[in-house]
């Protein structure tokens, strides 16, 4: 079984920036890639960002030069560098591992208000 825990969610204003990390009790090699996805009230979870294993990314439109997701494979870490935050970014964040089978974290609470 795969643990990842992700951390680095808080309130932060409009405009601001939040780092969040996602730490997985294996080897990131083991996992086809390793994705962040988000959640808000009464909306269904949407990818945000993904990193492959040969660390090709892609992002939502939504967060594209905003948003950078990395990775730190000593660590067994991935990090989701989020700019410049609106109200909109306001939502639970969950770090996915791909298989398969598919991992999740347990979500962290982002909310961007002033």
């Amino acid at each position: 079984q795969v643990q990842l825990v992700e951390s680095g969610g808080g309130l932060v204003q409009p405009g601001g920036s939040l780092r969040l990390s996602c730490a997985a009790s294996r080897s990131l090699f083991s996992f086809s890639a390793m994705g962040w996805y988000r959640q808000a009230p009464g909306k269904q979870r949407e990818l945000v960002a993904i990193i492959t294993s040969i660390s090709t990314t892609d992002y939502a439109d939504s967060v594209k030069g905003r948003f950078f997701i990395s990775r730190d494979t000593t660590k067994n870490t991935v990090y989701l560098q989020m700019n410049s935050l609106k109200p909109e970014d306001t939502a639970v964040y969950y770090c996915k591992a791909g298989g398969p089978p598919d991992y999740w974290g347990q979500g962290t609470q982002v909310t961007v208000s002033s």
